[in-house]
């Protein structure tokens, strides 16, 4: 009997692995060993300021347009978190991290689908020593070229330089809701 068990088991843990790799979505390039970090082109390694621009710059783009997710691996920190909160049903908010792995399977379904183009409208930043915290404004459109954005919020990076150039460690965004709008402070100048 526990050899027929066996042989069962065999054969389903083959068809399960056969049938998650059929399903698993094709990445755009192969994806590093935990804890292995890709070479980073140094201007955007350089400064805080480098960096957010290209984490920006890496997520937007046209639908249908694979992203360059090894520049983003090369961005982040091997242990880096993505945290993105919202609403609950029946009320109260709930937070959600991802490795930046499980980020990029699941955003690069929706920019398949979808245009994205988020920027930086304004941040508001702490820096000491090797640590440095921004609270970055953000606008996202399904187009470049659209009038008006249809999310913002804020995107808070926590950022480390490890002596020879800056990673991103965190970034924990919450988007704005009519219940909870973006204070003045947050906002660009004038707006």
């Amino acid at each position: 009997m526990s050899q027929i068990f066996c042989v069962v088991a065999s054969l389903w843990l083959l068809v399960a692995g056969a049938s998650f790799q059929q399903s698993s979505p094709p990445q755009s390039a192969p994806t590093p060993a935990p804890g292995a970090a890709l070479e980073a082109n140094p201007a955007d390694v350089a400064s805080p300021d480098g960096i957010i621009a290209a984490t920006y710059q890496v997520i937007s783009g046209p639908a249908g347009q694979t992203r360059d997710w090894n520049r983003m691996r090369s961005l982040f920190h091997p242990s880096a978190r993505l945290i993105r909160t919202g609403a609950q049903e029946g009320g109260g908010m709930t937070a959600t991290s991802f490795t930046l792995e499980e980020y990029i399977e699941r955003a690069s379904g929706y920019f398949m689908k979808n245009g994205f183009w988020e920027k930086e409208t304004a941040r508001r930043a702490e820096q000491w020593g090797n640590i440095f915290e921004a609270f970055s404004t953000y606008e996202s459109r399904h187009d470049a070229k659209d009038a008006a954005p249809f999310a913002r919020g804020i995107n808070s990076f926590q950022l480390f330089f490890d002596g020879k150039r800056w990673w991103v460690l965190t970034i924990f965004w919450q988007e704005e809701t009519p219940n909870n709008p973006l204070p003045a402070e947050f906002l660009p100048h004038g707006k």
